[in-house]
């Protein structure tokens, strides 16, 4: 039975600042629907697209299938966490990083997933505009509005739109690809070699970080969705839904359309399967424009609750004000164009955010003992700084191999020999006997 005291505006409780009680918890299908929705997006197809105009089908699909693996034990692992503790991004940090270390943690990460939201609502403004000629102004305006208002509503709109974008996204997908085939395009595609003109992805290590930036940011963050689940386990499948399953989805189908040369323009946009679509007919290109709002909606809402359930942790605030704050400041940076410069987006999530998750997973599947939670932690800001610089080094330097695997490597076996360190320096400490 829900009482007052569980309602906020009308609406559900989102328990920005407490674990989630057990008895308000939701079932394992509406927390899988949350991110099972999350990943099925256009993003991804155009992200496979590029993945396999530089590679080839075959390392491209090798590179999608090992960036979904690191991302299942890496998500898999946070959300065991959360399963069990209830808790969101920012109360789990504090474990970690201490109480006032937590709230640099959460609200860089709580900052990086409002870039995301300006970037896809951004895109939708002007995907509609190439596609339909649509002011894109004015559209991304409508499609911000839209977006805010629906995760206004809370965790249950993320879960009626995840249950809504994932099956659309499968049955558009496999619209554009009877198109492309009926045109003789799918036969060559387990031969396509890659190496396209002006193709960015040149490295199976580019490729795997590419996968894995995409999700980093919220990924790191599951927590202030999988904290709703009943158990770890569940929360575990719940994550197993996304990584691999969606999300490799997504990202093949943009790889096939590619391979399969129905790509218009592969080197820029990648598998965008849109085109396909909005040239056969005013139905389906109706269709399409729902499925854009639904789709690029789906992450974009996703976001924007990571970002306002991070910010009310900081600020004391709740969900719902941070909600609207938070997403006026997307909305005017998407107007102001800030979502074309995404590729230096995406080195920033792939270098900086992966070690921040290493830190959080070693200490505390390690920990059996609850720590008391102090203001800050020096420990875990040493091996995250250690993490991300590797990373930066290799990205720099060593282009072939995939920074976010670095510095998710560096940045849990750091923080693990500073640990085990400062175990055995407490442990070697002689005892002093209290005077009765």
């Amino acid at each position: 039975m829900t009482t007052s005291a569980d309602t906020e505006y009308g609406l559900a409780h989102e328990y920005e600042h407490e674990p989630i009680p057990t008895e308000h918890r939701r079932s394992l299908r509406s927390v899988s629907a949350v991110w099972f929705g999350f990943p099925m997006i256009l993003t991804n197809a155009i992200f496979g697209g590029t993945i396999v105009y530089g590679l080839g089908f075959w390392k491209g699909l090798a590179a999608i299938l090992i960036g979904n693996l690191v991302l299942l034990t890496y998500v898999g692992a946070l959300s065991y966490m959360a399963g069990r503790s209830g808790e969101n991004f920012g109360l789990t940090a504090a474990r970690t990083f201490g109480r006032r270390g937590a709230a640099v943690a959460a609200g860089f990460l709580s900052t990086v997933v409002i870039g995301w939201f300006a970037f896809q609502t951004g895109l939708t403004g002007a995907t509609l505009h190439t596609a339909l000629g649509w002011n894109e102004t004015l559209t991304i305006f409508i499609a911000g509005v839209l977006y805010i208002g629906v995760t206004f509503i809370g965790i249950r709109a993320l879960t009626v739109i995840g249950i809504i974008a994932a099956p659309l996204f499968v049955i558009l997908a496999l619209v554009a690809l009877t198109f492309a085939a009926r045109d003789g395009g799918l036969g060559g595609v387990t031969s396509y070699a890659g190496g396209g003109a002006g193709a960015g992805v040149l490295s199976v290590g580019a490729a795997v970080t590419i996968v894995i930036a995409g999700f980093a940011d919220s990924g790191t963050m599951t927590a202030d969705f999988t904290r709703w689940s009943r158990a770890g386990r569940e929360a575990v499948i719940a994550a197993f839904t996304a990584f691999p399953i969606a999300n490799f989805i997504s990202l093949l189908v943009g790889g096939i359309v590619v391979a399969a040369g129905a790509a218009v323009s592969p080197n820029e946009s990648g598998g965008d399967f849109l085109p396909i679509l909005t040239s056969h007919g005013a139905l389906l290109t109706s269709v399409a424009v729902v499925f854009v709002f639904v789709n690029l909606g789906s992450v974009c809402t996703h976001c924007l609750y990571n970002g306002a359930v991070g910010w009310s942790q900081i600020t004391g605030s709740r969900m719902r004000v941070l909600t609207l704050v938070l997403g006026g400041l997307g909305l005017v940076a998407a107007l102001a164009g800030v979502w074309s410069h995404f590729p230096v987006w995406l080195n920033l999530l792939g270098i900086f955010v992966p070690p921040i998750g290493a830190v959080l997973i070693v200490d505390q599947l390690r920990v059996r003992v609850a720590r008391p939670v102090t203001a800050w932690r020096t420990s875990p800001f040493i091996a995250w700084a250690a993490g991300s610089l590797v990373a930066y080094i290799v990205h720099l330097w060593a282009p072939q191999l995939s920074e976010a695997i670095a510095g998710l490597l560096v940045g849990g076996l750091v923080y693990l020999a500073l640990d085990r360190a400062g175990t055995k320096r407490a442990d070697s400490e002689p005892t002093v006997a209290v005077p009765a």
